[in-house]
């Protein structure tokens, strides 16, 4: 079984993981969870996040086959258009995206032109399906919870979980979004510590647990399944959704999750233009 090679980019703003991964038979690769570069006070994007994976890629000589992401994402913008344009691949998500989809066109009131059936994509994930980089298979575990369309994708010994796990110290993603429940997420990290222990789980966020002063973005299972401080062995479910519900309602929303949704359920396009020519982001007042 070929095992990936990984690079990880740290957006620190947005606390946020992107990854490279590369089939290491090949010059074959895909990005996930990539950022755009998001000034919420003035309103203004930039692409440095994601020129700084286009100058890897490319010094690298690299082949871009997919663009995944593994949810609509509520605390970053995503560059995957720009880096589609500039670099090919196919983008993907969790097939859920309807849900997602469903849920936010109507609390952003988006509109007919706002198309709820996945098409922003070019494919649309779901449990068990496979995806090639290169010889590299990649395998997908729907793990929803935080979101309903949280994917896990498995290549080789590395699992790219997405919002689903933290660190050991740290613990585990928020449920209180729409369509997001604990229950369900407790089910999912199972489904993800029954992967052999070994497996190398790369995360898509890092805060720095009290404690500890260094960024991480690497964890094993065997670590999770040791010491998670929410989920370790010999935590029930039931324990699980207490603690992790009481939590959730202690949390601030995501600073960046209004805009972020709005473009993220569109695959990373901003909504169109209105009559003027100016494009828009909506702030629904006491709807969340």
């Amino acid at each position: 079984m070929s095992n990936p090679i990984v690079q990880h980019f740290f957006d620190e703003p947005t606390n946020t993981f992107s990854y490279v991964v590369r089939d290491p038979d090949s010059q074959a690769c895909a990005i996930l969870d990539s950022v755009l570069d998001f000034d919420y006070a003035a309103g203004r994007t930039d692409v440095r996040s994601a020129d700084e994976i286009i100058e890897y890629v490319r010094n690298h000589d690299l082949t871009v086959e997919w663009i995944l992401e593994t949810h609509v994402h509520a605390d970053h913008l995503s560059a995957a258009p720009y880096l589609h344009e500039r670099l090919g691949g196919k983008t993907g998500i969790g097939a859920h995206i309807l849900d997602v989809q469903d849920i936010f066109g109507k609390a952003f009131n988006a509109g007919t032109e706002f198309a709820r059936d996945g098409s922003q994509f070019d494919r649309l994930f779901r449990e068990g399906d496979t995806f090639s980089i290169g010889g590299l298979e990649g395998r997908v575990l729907h793990t929803p919870g935080h979101t309903p369309a949280c994917l896990t994708y498995v290549m080789g010994d590395a699992a790219f979980v997405g919002d689903t796990l933290f660190m050991p110290d740290y613990g585990t993603a928020r449920c209180d979004f729409p369509g997001g429940d604990a229950r369900t997420l407790f089910q999912s990290i199972q489904k993800v510590l029954s992967l052999p222990p070994e497996t190398r789980i790369f995360l898509c966020h890092d805060y720095k647990a009290p404690g500890r002063d260094e960024y991480a973005f690497m964890t094993t299972v065997a670590e999770q399944r040791a010491s998670n401080v929410h989920v370790h062995e010999g935590i029930s479910e039931d324990e699980f959704v207490k603690m992790r519900t009481e939590r959730d309602e202690s949390l601030d929303m995501p600073r960046l999750i209004l805009p972020s949704v709005q473009v993220n359920m569109r695959a990373g396009h901003m909504p169109p233009a209105e009559d003027n020519g100016q494009v828009y982001l909506k702030i629904p007042v006491n709807l969340f």
